[in-house]
């Protein structure tokens, strides 16, 4: 008996030590986060800029953006960590048709829901995909997917939080993030948003045939990405984009993350065509766009699973305090629950 009581206290210390830190950084810091999540099912809900500056804006407050379709919103609103200087807005099935080119879609059909929150300068963005009562909804889109769309977009240093009362594919999620960006007073550009999601489509089909491997999707979206900025600094550089520069950039990017035998010669080819309207898009005449693809390509490469941001990264404390209590509720106390289920 004192062996095994020995042994709890032992690895409880060790895990307080662990949640303790994060506590700790969690309250001494200015956070920013960045969390994504789906709207869609897979059938429903699924001119070149003056200056660089108009094709990218900073976030100036948080918004909660709920799908016209979302029941349960007090329940999404505590998984979201939505505070009180949260802007609430509602995604609608015309919104699907002016951000994501999809006509016909009904309101109802718009299930997922997000929480756009500002980071910290340099953070990029930061996406969270986080569960509905134990439940992942997200059926399709990798939190890296939704970071890679969301840049190429124009977006700035937000945590993007994303969730889903009931399974849905999660293409549409984006569609909350634009309209946020638009209410904040961004003026995106429909040549951007429209080439992003083309990117985020065109890496679904490597991500689903790579499925086994946890680390691809952000391998590849961090290829991607590089990829992206790449091209675009090649393009302010005075070169012509073909084709074939892009194809040539993304297998050296991919050959340098290791996946190049895991991605066939058919998906590098629908991934480089969308790469090209990337290219012909006024985002990649921005040299700020280069910069953030390059950071954001180095996070990506590293990154695994669901959890892009961690507490520390919110830059608004409220958020921070709210994120915090979301660590100690669903990961903290449910640890500390699984060992004295054993050693008690």
């Amino acid at each position: 008996m004192k062996s095994k009581n020995l042994i709890a206290s032992v690895l409880i210390a060790a895990s307080l030590t662990t949640a303790v830190s994060t506590v700790v950084t969690i309250s001494g810091s200015m956070i920013t986060t960045a969390f994504a999540d789906s709207t869609s099912t897979a059938s429903s809900d699924s001119s070149a800029a003056s200056s660089s500056a108009t094709q990218i804006h900073n976030l100036s407050k948080s918004y909660v953006v709920y799908g016209a379709g979302a029941s349960q919103q007090s329940t999404l609103k505590t998984i979201l960590g939505v505070t009180d200087n949260y802007e609430q807005l509602t995604t609608t099935g015309a919104d699907a048709q002016q951000y994501l080119g999809l006509s016909g879609v009904a309101d109802s059909a718009m299930i997922s829901s997000v929480a756009v929150a500002p980071a910290e300068p340099g953070s990029g963005i930061l996406v969270n995909i986080k569960d509905f009562n134990g439940k992942n909804n997200i059926s399709q889109v990798t939190s890296q997917q939704y970071s890679m769309a969301a840049t190429m977009a124009g977006v700035k240093d937000v945590i993007i939080t994303v969730s889903a009362n009931q399974a849905v594919s999660g293409e549409a999620a984006l569609a909350g993030v634009y309209k946020a960006l638009e209410a904040d007073g961004a003026t995106l550009d429909s040549a951007n948003t429209e080439a992003a999601n083309n990117v985020m489509n065109a890496t679904q089909d490597a991500i689903n045939a790579n499925s086994g491997d946890s680390s691809y999707a952000g391998k590849l979206t961090s290829a991607v990405t590089k990829t992206a900025g790449e091209v675009a600094q090649k393009k302010q550089d005075g070169q012509t984009i073909t084709i074939n520069i892009i194809v040539n950039q993304l297998n050296i990017n991919l050959n340098k993350q290791g996946i190049a035998d895991e991605t066939s010669s058919t998906q590098v080819q629908n991934i480089a065509t969308a790469l090209k309207d990337v290219a012909d898009a006024p985002i990649s005449n921005s040299s700020a766009f280069v910069t953030q693809a390059k950071d954001l390509a180095g996070r990506l490469s590293s990154s695994v699973g669901n959890v892009m941001a961690q507490a520390k990264d919110f830059a608004n404390s409220a958020d921070v305090k709210q994120a915090a209590n979301w660590f100690i509720t669903n990961i903290w106390n449910p640890v500390v629950s699984w060992f004295q289920s054993i050693f008690g």
